[in-house]
């Protein structure tokens, strides 16, 4: 089987350090149609740099991506926006002083793809109402002229799935979203992540909640020190030792 060829995302042997100090230390993983996969470490494993790297924040220092079996290593990250990888972040990064129709409208696909002719998108009815109906699934409709800064947390992560989602990406990736979040919103949290699915090809999540984790990914790799030490069904690997031991210090064994 040709897997660059069956799979949304293949890492082979991606490196990056800083200042000489390993990140990532030649990870390779693969992301598969429909799935969504999970992605955990301690704090300091290299999670957030994978991605960093993966949507062309940062450059590889080793290793190869490649992404609905295009070599895209190197590319920028607007150059991987437009090809159809998606992201969120730690720190939500609304536009607090536009609206949360207007936060939408800016990352659709046809404000991306010619964004000095976003009048275009703006004031044509079509795009309006495509972008009142992804916020009819994230629960915001009836705030679509709300500034975004007055959303309440929970809210706010959902906008800025959605937002990202406006851009009719394959692959979505979400970096911690249930940072800061108590446990209704967490349980909310994975219900919208389950709903924003069906919109993509697969879903990569970071998340350090080991309940959101144990439950929403069908798949999940661990990373510790910048290295991958588990993958598989998520009940599995958290049960490994090794796991234990770079989560709580412990192998899990009695003294």
């Amino acid at each position: 089987m040709n897997v660059v060829a069956q799979s949304v995302l293949v890492v082979e042997g991606l490196s990056k350090s800083f200042r000489g100090l390993n990140a990532l230390d030649s990870v390779s993983l693969n992301v598969q149609s429909g799935e969504i996969l999970g992605l955990m470490g301690p704090n300091g494993a290299g999670k957030s740099v994978f991605i960093n790297v993966v949507t062309g924040l940062y450059p590889a220092d080793a290793g190869t991506i490649h992404y609905g079996g295009r070599n895209v290593t190197g590319l920028a990250s607007y150059e991987l926006a437009r090809l159809g990888i998606a992201r969120t972040y730690q720190n939500i990064r609304l536009l607090r002083r536009m609206t949360v129709l207007e936060n939408v409208l800016v990352a659709t696909k046809e404000h991306i793809d010619r964004p000095l002719r976003s009048f275009c998108v703006w004031n044509q009815r079509s795009f309006v109402t495509a972008a009142k109906r992804l916020l009819e699934q994230f629960h915001l409709v009836d705030k679509s002229d709300w500034l975004a800064g007055s959303l309440a947390y929970g809210e706010a992560r959902r906008l800025e799935i959605a937002r990202a989602l406006a851009g009719k990406p394959s692959l979505l990736f979400l970096d911690e979203p249930a940072a800061g979040m108590n446990e209704r919103e967490t349980e909310e949290l994975s219900s919208t992540i389950r709903a924003s699915h069906k919109f993509v090809e697969a879903i990569v999540i970071i998340e350090h909640d080991v309940a959101m984790m144990r439950n929403l990914p069908h798949r999940l790799i661990v990373l510790d020190s910048g290295r991958k030490i588990a993958e598989g069904r998520p009940n599995d690997v958290l049960a490994q030792s090794n796991v234990i031991e770079a989560y709580f210090g412990t192998d899990g064994t009695d003294d």
